[in-house]
């Protein structure tokens, strides 16, 4: 059985550093007034903390008659974590630190061996970007690693990830962490980007909200009352096996997926391709359209009606209060607005639909956003079960003031 007064001081140390994550400049007098914890209990907690680095004075401030007051901040760069953006085409990592700034960040083509050679792909970029920060030489205490398919909680492997040949064979988290020696953590990708809109754009207004992908593939996240929502076998939001668009019965579909085959980057190029007999590649065929190519605005058109679908069926079940639509096709301007215009005239209420607010790097937001959390649990809290640190979101612009 645990020791109570263990337990006490777990739940006092993480109160304390949560206090001062969110509210931070902040007085040791203020962190015992949020925490109802003793002023002296507040002191031997914050003297710990400074004298072991991970908070530091700031400053002072007046106090209420008339003292200054000592101000305490966590130190940002006291520890970092990895957040992993793993593409069908690209790799994205950025190292953040305990602010959740991004301190360093490197992009490359995925291997297109897949498997195994992309896990060893990973593990070295993360080293690589790590190295490159330049604050420390370690590497990040945890990695959050989103992946273009369903983790399989049981074994490892990544379900439903027909973009990455031969990593579903794999269990990539083990071979992760056997080969950096850290805290690893696999989660869908587009659920961490529907993580990262919700964390960084403060939606709290907005606590249901539907992160829908279009890219290589087709993919949904889904946060319900600012939690989550994954399924039973952690595959909710796998939208592009809607039965819609192409034959969902043909064996094709039961590897790519109905919806994907019409409303994804192959689709948009095979279509073209169809109508004109020339191929194209998805930014040249929104060129072509924005040009007045009749076939490539043909073919957006098609592509939203599709998409327009897709919204139509989450806000019929789920009825969000805001879907942000993002993805390399899903956030141009030229897709959107037709989305708009097609939903409108396929549902009978209106739907807000808002484009991704932090583009390319709302998976990365999502992957840090957990990982700090993590951190942030495995460093205060040592085990305490059923205790979370929220970790506050930093503004945008510090979240990406040293991407790349």
């Amino acid at each position: 059985m645990a020791n109570p007064s263990n337990i006490s001081r777990r739940m006092s140390l993480s109160a304390v550093v949560q206090a001062i994550a969110s509210y931070s400049p902040i007085s040791r007098a203020s962190v015992s007034k949020i925490t109802g914890l003793s002023k002296q209990t507040v002191s031997e907690i914050v003297g710990n903390l400074e004298e072991e680095g991970w908070v530091r004075t700031v400053g002072q401030t007046e106090g209420h008659v008339g003292r200054r007051a000592v101000v305490y901040e966590i130190v940002p760069e006291a520890a970092s974590v990895a957040s992993v953006d793993l593409g069908g085409t690209k790799i994205r990592v950025a190292i953040c630190n305990l602010t959740g700034a991004v301190v360093s960040e490197l992009v490359e083509p995925t291997d297109k061996a897949g498997g195994k050679a992309v896990i060893d792909q990973v593990a070295d970029l993360i080293r690589r970007t790590a190295t490159q920060a330049g604050t420390t030489a370690k590497l990040p205490r945890v990695a959050v690693i989103g992946v273009p398919g369903a983790p399989d909680r049981e074994t490892g492997n990544i379900r439903m990830a027909p973009n990455i040949p031969g990593i579903g064979d794999l269990d990539a988290p083990a071979l992760w962490r056997d080969a950096l020696g850290i805290e690893v953590f696999v989660e869908n990708d587009v659920n961490l980007a529907a993580l990262g809109e919700h964390w960084l754009t403060k939606r709290s207004d907005k606590d249901d909200l539907i992160y829908v992908s279009i890219g290589t593939g087709i993919g949904a996240g889904i946060v319900i009352g600012g939690q989550l929502h994954r399924g039973l076998n952690g595959a909710a939001g796998e939208i592009g096996y809607l039965p819609f668009g192409a034959d969902p019965f043909e064996p094709e579909s039961l590897e790519t997926g109905a919806l994907e085959r019409v409303a994804a980057t192959h689709a948009i190029t095979e279509l073209y391709a169809r109508k004109t007999g020339r191929t194209l590649g998805v930014p040249a065929i929104f060129e072509a359209a924005n040009d007045g190519d009749t076939d490539a605005s043909e073919t957006l058109d098609q592509t939203a009606r599709q998409a327009a679908r897709v919204m139509a069926a989450l806000a019929a079940v789920l009825d969000p209060s805001c879907i942000v639509i993002g993805g390399s096709i899903g956030a141009r301007e030229e897709l959107f607005s037709r989305v708009e215009n097609q939903l409108k005239a396929c549902f009978p209420r209106p739907v807000l639909i808002e484009k991704s607010t932090l583009g390319n790097h709302a998976a990365l937001a999502g992957g840090a956003s957990v990982a700090l959390s993590r951190l942030h649990l495995s460093l205060f809290t040592e085990g305490l079960k059923g205790v979370e640190i929220a970790v506050p979101p930093p503004s945008i612009e510090t979240f990406r003031k040293g991407a790349a």
